[in-house]
């Protein structure tokens, strides 16, 4: 090595994952450099409304650096989280433990371990660091939720469990969580604007929990680095270190290109910024060993977004994003998100729900769809009480299907593919029906994502997998302990390794996965005995 290591490890992404690997390395004695391409949010920094693009969506070289990616590929388009607490910021807060033998026995990973027995201590450790509580409250989008169960002829719908902290309305208070050790809170006031980033501090976002504990431990954050490269120094298994170079997050000029050199490296830039970065530096040589099965087994949690809108006079909005859930059968599962007062912008989002099996048929559905109903979908006011009018339904289910995410050669674009099993359905039959029983209570209209009605492709907002874990690297890119085949002291810690469909919301299941793949790495004492 030519220069001694500038830090233990280097956590790249500040996510579920990136978080858990930063605080509990923190704790074991080791100094962590956190990487974040997003930027630092304070509460009040969060935009106001979703028109607030600069504020709202990310998409650095345009000026905006907002807490929303979007990313279209040919069989996907992809919602993603960026800043300093990655997806905690822009998520619904619902904390789910899957329920479905669909994921715990899936045959990519099932002779690993008892996944069920295995990570049921982790979900609880989980679930006292995010502070999940059952919603309490009863909204009228609640109503139109359990009419939609009656018509589907299934349980009630029963409350989320969420990370929030409700306290007293808009009054602050010492650390509620923690003894004292994390930060002053204020309760949540219920205003249902918890996806465009929560400006009261209720939101129990990691930079409420994992990442301000790790700060205080020590650990290092830098917002608005992109990391470029990863590279071992010395030994091409990376016993002897990496090295990690990132720059200026979208600047054209002036990138101000910085290396780190660390021990061992965590890369949790979520499902999507991993599968991205580990296939850059594959292809450009730097880490070359890293599995073939890169960009294969992408799940998109079998996923499904509809919408209704009702009559001018309606108001189904909720106290927070999401307050109910129903599961119509053991892989199914559904919510109901709303934006509060502030999400008019996403109707644009949001086009006629088209039949059809053909982009063209799609196609002109829609413009018929649009041309018998002027009005309705082409005036400019249609965005304008959208979001107090609005619930949009996301269906999740733990059925096999999957893409890959990969280029047609090295060092090309990347793009997805077909190949390993069932693709995921731009349609679910079970999402018709739950939009016609809600346009049936609301008298309404119902809608589909504007990328899914001309595309004919799903838009998924819980991409996982590409980096799966396996038994060996024909099978996969990380191993029981969610270290990369071929590399000594290279982990992925995020929702790339999970192997199958969760079927419900899967942050909780992410921040689980971490916690148990920390518990394999010694303490810096323990290390250096060794």
């Amino acid at each position: 090595m030519s220069r001694s290591q500038d830090v233990d490890w280097v956590v790249i992404g500040s996510g579920f994952g990136g978080s858990v690997a930063a605080l509990r390395l923190a704790e074991k004695g080791y100094s962590v450099t956190v990487l974040e391409q997003g930027r630092r949010f304070a509460d009040e920094d969060f935009a106001k409304n979703a028109s607030n693009v600069r504020r709202f969506m990310w998409a650095p070289r345009l000026g905006m650096k907002g807490i929303m990616a979007l990313t279209p590929f040919k069989h996907v388009t992809v919602l993603s989280g960026v800043g300093v607490g990655g997806g905690s910021l822009v998520y619904g807060n619902t904390l789910y433990v899957p329920r479905s033998d669909d994921f715990y026995q899936h045959e990519q990973w099932a002779g690993l371990a008892d996944w069920r027995s295995v990570l049921a201590p982790h979900y609880v450790t989980a679930e006292r660091m995010l502070g999940v509580v059952p919603f309490q409250g009863d909204t009228p989008s609640d109503a139109l939720m359990g009419k939609i169960a009656g018509d589907l002829g299934v349980d009630p719908p029963h409350p989320t469990q969420v990370g929030v902290f409700f306290g007293m309305p808009g009054k602050r208070v010492p650390d509620p969580y923690f003894d004292g050790r994390g930060p002053e809170r204020t309760g949540c006031t219920r205003c249902g604007q918890c996806m465009l980033g929560c400006r009261v501090g209720a939101k129990n976002t990691l930079t409420k929990n994992y990442l301000w504990l790790a700060e205080h431990h020590g650990a290092d954050v830098r917002a608005e680095r992109t990391v470029v490269d990863i590279w071992p120094v010395g030994a091409a298994d990376g016993s002897d270190g990496y090295d990690v170079t990132t720059v200026r997050s979208g600047a054209w000029v002036r990138r101000d290109v910085r290396t780190i050199r660390a021990k061992g490296v965590v890369v949790a830039a979520g499902a999507l910024g991993t599968n991205l970065l580990l296939r850059k530096v594959k292809d450009a040589g730097s880490l070359p060993a890293v599995s073939e099965r890169l960009g294969h087994l992408v799940r998109t949690n079998s996923e499904a977004i509809v919408a209704v809108t009702g009559e001018k006079s309606a108001d189904l909005r909720s106290d927070i994003a999401i307050t109910s859930s129903i599961h119509p059968d053991e892989q199914t599962h559904f919510t109901n998100n709303t934006y509060g007062l502030a999400g008019d912008a996403m109707a644009l989002t949001f086009g006629p729900l088209t039949s059809g099996n053909s982009r063209s048929g799609r196609i002109i559905g829609l413009l018929v769809a649009m041309l018998r109903r002027p009005l309705r979908w082409l005036s400019p006011g249609r965005v304008v009480g959208w979001s107090k009018r609005s619930v949009v339904f996301t269906i999740m289910q733990s059925t096999e299907s999957s893409i890959r995410i990969r280029p047609k050669r090295p060092g090309g674009r990347v793009n997805s593919e077909l190949g390993d099993g069932p693709a995921p359905l731009s349609k679910l039959p079970i999402a018709d029906r739950i939009v016609a029983s809600a346009v049936k209570h609301t008298g309404g209209y119902a809608q589909a994502g504007v990328t899914e009605a001309v595309r004919g492709t799903p838009t998924t907002a819980h991409i996982l997998g590409g980096a799966v874990i396996a038994d060996s690297p024909e099978r996969g890119v990380v191993d029981r302990r969610r270290q990369v085949f071929g590399y000594r002291n290279l982990l992925i810690t995020d929702g790339s390794t999970v192997p199958a469909n969760v079927g419900v919301n899967p942050s909780l299941t992410i921040t689980a996965m971490a916690e148990e793949a920390m518990t394999f790495v010694p303490s810096k004492i323990e290390s250096e005995q060794r």
